[in-house]
């Protein structure tokens, strides 16, 4: 998981290129800027060097390997990340939902995309250009602060994922997981986990089997810490569990590796 993370760090490095290159010739930010600006809106749009993509569950937006020259935004649906490594195995490495940018490494100089972008349900995406995409950054001072609170909120995420493989069980990794996926932290009450989102990607996810991840939600369930029907129900309990060090969820020193 930390690996899809830190796909989307290095576009820090371009924002920072992109507002000092020409500064000098160019009149101050604050003059051209558009006080009515609504960077969420301009993402919804099409405009010069953008398009709205509307794709059905199984699509792929891009492949590892192909060029990479455009930036894309999640308006609706989630995106499955995976990389496929030189030995032929695939491995899901992040989900995407709404509010994110994904393929961002093509401003930073990346010229083929190191991993595949797939569709996990209906989506509409949208696609900027590597110059649009600058462009906005050099005019509009509330998309460049959209985009780099974006940035800056992947990167200690995927701060958090290293410390959380380096140091928890298998069992506290997917804990954490299912919590972030449903939402737990954020505005709002926290939201089921559609089951489409299957063991083996939550094995993929956490770096474990997905025998071990079938026996630690049965556990989780059986406990009462998470529900099923027809969707999976995370309740508050799991979150103390795991913030607590409560004995519901402890580091199991035989399977952590797993």
């Amino acid at each position: 998981m930390a690996l899809g993370s830190s796909l989307h760090f290095d576009a820090g490095i371009a924002i920072m290129r992109a507002r000092s290159s020409g500064a000098k010739e160019e009149a101050p930010v604050a003059k051209r800027a558009n006080d009515g600006f609504d960077p969420k809106a301009f993402l919804a749009k099409v405009g010069a060097g953008k398009t709205i993509l509307k794709l059905a569950k199984n699509k792929h937006v891009f492949e590892q390997g192909d060029v990479a020259d455009t930036v894309f935004y999640v308006q609706e649906g989630r995106v499955k990340l995976t990389v496929l490594s030189e030995q032929g195995k695939e491995a899901v490495v992040g989900i995407l939902e709404p509010g994110q940018f994904f393929g961002e490494g093509c401003l930073n100089g990346h010229p083929l995309r190191i991993a595949t972008t797939t569709t996990m349900e209906a989506c509409v995406i949208t696609s900027i250009t590597k110059e649009a995409m600058i462009a906005a950054i050099h005019t509009e001072p509330k998309f460049s602060e959209l985009f780099m609170a974006y940035l800056l909120t992947r990167n200690s995420r995927v701060e958090e994922d290293l410390i959380d493989q380096l140091f928890n069980s298998s069992e506290k990794r997917l804990a954490r997981l299912l919590l972030l996926l449903a939402h737990f932290g954020k505005e709002g009450v926290p939201q089921p986990i559609l089951l489409d989102v299957s063991q083996e990607t939550l094995a993929e996810m956490i770096g474990t089997t997905r025998s071990r991840v079938s026996y630690f939600m049965n556990k989780f369930r059986k406990l009462g810490l998470i529900s099923y029907n027809g969707k999976i129900e995370v309740h508050n309990s799991l979150l103390n569990a795991v913030l607590h060090e409560k004995p519901e969820i402890e580091r199991d020193d035989s399977t952590s590796k797993v």
